[in-house]
C-alpha cells in the first residue's frame, strides 16, 4: 500500500515539473495557434478542415517565422 502512495506522489511531482517545462509550454502555445489557424480557415472555407489539415497546413506555412518571433528579444 505504501509503495503506491509513494508512486502516487512521484507521479504528481513530474506531472507538475513537466506542466511547467518550457518545452511543454512551448507545446501548448504552439497547439493553440494550430487550433486557431484551423478556425480561421474552417471559416474561410465554410467547413472544419480538421486539425490534422490545419496541423500540416499551419507547419508549411506560419511555423518558422511563428517561431522565429518567439525568439526575438522583445525591442525597448
Amino acid at each position: 500500500m505504501q509503495l503506491m502512495s509513494a508512486n502516487k506522489k512521484q507521479s504528481s511531482g513530474q506531472h507538475e515539473f513537466v506542466k511547467q517545462s518550457s518545452l511543454y509550454q512551448e507545446f501548448l502555445a504552439e497547439r493553440e495557434e494550430i487550433l486557431r489557424h484551423k478556425w480561421l480557415e474552417s471559416e474561410r472555407l465554410g467547413y472544419d478542415i480538421g486539425f490534422e489539415r490545419a496541423l500540416l497546413d499551419w507547419i508549411r506555412k506560419h511555423r518558422d517565422s511563428w517561431r522565429a518571433s518567439r525568439r526575438r528579444p522583445e525591442s525597448s
